[in-house]
This record gives structure tokens, C-alpha cells and sequence, in this order.
């Protein structure tokens, strides 16, 4: 408990000394951008809230270790994080980092996690499909694209404040309770520490958006959270890995029809940012920024966006706590899942939004 609440005071505290001192680095971790497609805040607020969250949780980890509580594998799994979440922070800082390079760095932290915490998926419990898994290379090859992809996905929801860590403090709680089910003190403490990092964070972060997550912040958090997801599943056989997807459903699905929407729909590349994600269309659609005319309500509205996609995100949790051991149950939801979120999303973009959505 000591460990977890030096995490949380470590991540405000240091929150608050990077939003104190943000003149003096302001203009190399500032976010300048106010008119790209993705972009709805209105002055300059440091990106670089990601540092808060990575110290705590080394401290909170050392502190662990120091008291010889802790496992070697706490300390794997954070060496493991530290190239997607470098090269986030140098995105944030020099904004020159292509997704490319930024996919590469996190695909070899997850190499490093395969290499120290013997971390793979082994099975997807179905028929003939776990045959060909089981294949050395191709279990390694589907562990890192699922890690690196689940990095990515974090930062592609991070539009709006407290979006993405949210949705991540969300979902691993969901492997925490899990691990308190199974007694297992590595989940319980590496879920609760990042929950508590996190936190510290987020109080800052929401509703006014006085800093922000960042790119180093959305990979570090996307990378605990998918690392956590598989080693919940490899550390626990009675766990169906459906439950691993189905706790990052609402990231997972983002990604994919994302990269749908832009390579078959507008014919662009995948990495090329645009202003129609679901986190846009609910605050182009329902919250009315066009009528917007001070910096409070647009403030507001910002504000307002998130809850939506936490709902979201909890439709698809909910379930794979309570079915965690049933495979067809935990299928059956995520398929109710897409089914959810293509028909609100196409609702949305073709201006019939459903009107129990107008809150």
C-alpha cells in the first residue's frame, strides 16, 4: 500500500512542477498545434504528462524492490516499457518522430518483454487456429504486433482529456481484479501501481486539461496495459485470452476501423491523422462546438466528451470480468461490441444520432 500511494503523490506532485514550470519548457513541450484535424484545445498546454506518470511508477517499483517485496519481473516489465515510452517522449518534445519509427521502438520493448518475462500468446481457444499459434515464430510475431498495436491504439484515443487514461486506469483494474480472484500479488501490484501513477495524473488532466498525456504517456500506458493482458492470461490458464481482448475492446476496435476508414474509404495512408474518430464525431455531433463561443464552454464540451467513450470502453469490461473463464460467452461480447459500435458510429457520421445520446 506504501508503494501505491508513493506512486500516486509522486505522479501529482510531479504533475504539478511540470504545469508550474512550464515556461521554461513550454516551447519544446508544448502542444502548438491548435488546427490539425485531431486538435480541440484552444492554448498551449505541456504534452509531456507521460514523465509524471513513468517516474511514479519507478519509484513505486524501486521502493517495492528496496522493501524485498518486490519481483524481478516488476523491474522486467519496466525495462521492457522504456523504448516505446522513450521514443514517445522525444515525439512529444521534438514532434519530428515518425509512427514508424515510434512502432519499431515499441515492437523491440515488446521483444524485451517476450525475452524477460517469457511473455506469449500460446492459444486463442479456437479449433485449428491454436495449432498454428502454437508455432514458435508465430506466437512471437502475433505478441508483438497485439503489444505494439495495443501501444498505438492508446495514443490514437488520446483526443480528448482524460480519454485514454481513463480507459486505461479502467481497464486495468479489470486485470487487477483479477489478480486479487487468482491471489497473484505481481498483477495486483503492477495493475494498482500504473492505477495510481495514472491517478496522480489525471486529477490535473481532467475536465480542464491543464497538461497532457503526450505520446510518451498514451505508449507507456498501452504498453502496461497489453503486457498485463497477455501475462494475466499465460500466468492463469483458467482465464480464456478472449478476455485479454475484450477488456481492450474499445482501443482495439478504435485502431482497426480506423485504419479501415482511412486505407479503403479515403484512401490514405493509415498513419495520416483525420478528425472522424468516435471521440470526434461525439464532440462534433452531439456536443455542438460550432455553436461554441467562449474558451469555457469549449473547455466544457472537451470535458464532457470522455465519459461517453469510458461507458463505451465499460460495456465491453464488465463482461469479461464477470465470464472470464467462458470463451463462447466472452465472443458472444465482443461481437455485441462491434455490432454497438458501427451502427452508433454510423449513426453519427451520417448526422442521426440516436437521441438518447444527447444527454
Amino acid at each position: 500500500m506504501f508503494s501505491l500511494l508513493t506512486a500516486f503523490f509522486t505522479s501529482f506532485f510531479a504533475t504539478i512542477l511540470i504545469i508550474r514550470t512550464q515556461k521554461l519548457h513550454g516551447r519544446f513541450s508544448g502542444d502548438l498545434d491548435f488546427d490539425g484535424p485531431q486538435k480541440f484545445h484552444t492554448t498551449v498546454v505541456s504534452r509531456i504528462g507521460g514523465l509524471a506518470i513513468g517516474f511514479a511508477v519507478f519509484i513505486s517499483i524501486a521502493l517495492h524492490y528496496k522493501d524485498e517485496v518486490g519481483n524481478i519481473e516488476e523491474l522486467f516489465l519496466l525495462t521492457s516499457a522504456l523504448p516505446a515510452f522513450g521514443i514517445g517522449i522525444i515525439e512529444d518534445i521534438t514532434k519530428k518522430v515518425s509512427v514508424r519509427t515510434r512502432l519499431a521502438f515499441t515492437a523491440i520493448g515488446a521483444s524485451i518483454a517476450i525475452f524477460l518475462l517469457g511473455l506469449q500468446i500460446n492459444y486463442l481457444d479456437i479449433p485449428y487456429i491454436d495449432a498454428l499459434v502454437a508455432i514458435p515464430a508465430i506466437s512471437i510475431a502475433l505478441t508483438i504486433f497485439a503489444i505494439t498495436g495495443l501501444a498505438n491504439a492508446y495514443n490514437i484515443i488520446d483526443g480528448f482529456n482524460g480519454l485514454s487514461s481513463m480507459v486505461g486506469m479502467i481497464a486495468l483494474l479489470a486485470i487487477g481484479y483479477m489478480g486479487i480472484q487468482f491471489n497473484d500479488s505481481l498483477l495486483i501490484f503492477l495493475s494498482f501501481a500504473m492505477v495510481a501513477a495514472i491517478l496522480g495524473f489525471f486529477i490535473w488532466n481532467y475536465p480542464r486539461g491543464l497538461i497532457f498525456l503526450g505520446d510518451g504517456g498514451a505508449y507507456l500506458i498501452g504498453f502496461w496495459v497489453a503486457t498485463l493482458s497477455i501475462l494475466v492470461v499465460n500466468r492463469h490458464s483458467e482465464i480464456s485470452p478472449w478476455f485479454a481482448i475484450l477488456v481492450n475492446a474499445y482501443p482495439i476496435m478504435e485502431t482497426l476501423f480506423t485504419i479501415y476508414r482511412r486505407k479503403f474509404h479515403q484512401g490514405k495512408s493509415p498513419g495520416h491523422p483525420d478528425g472522424i474518430h468516435f471521440h470526434s464525431l461525439i464532440f462534433r455531433r452531439i456536443l455542438n462546438p460550432s455553436h461554441i463561443h467562449n474558451e469555457l464552454e469549449w473547455f466544457n464540451a472537451n470535458a464532457k466528451t470522455s465519459p461517453y467513450l469510458w461507458v463505451l470502453s465499460s460495456l465491453a469490461i464488465i463482461p469479461a470480468i464477470l465470464f472470464w473463464y467462458s470463451t463462447p460467452f466472452l465472443v458472444a461480447s465482443l461481437l455485441l461490441f462491434v455490432i454497438t459500435y458501427v451502427w452508433i458510429y454510423k449513426r453519427m457520421v451520417t448526422f442521426k444520432t440516436p437521441k438518447w445520446m444527447h444527454l
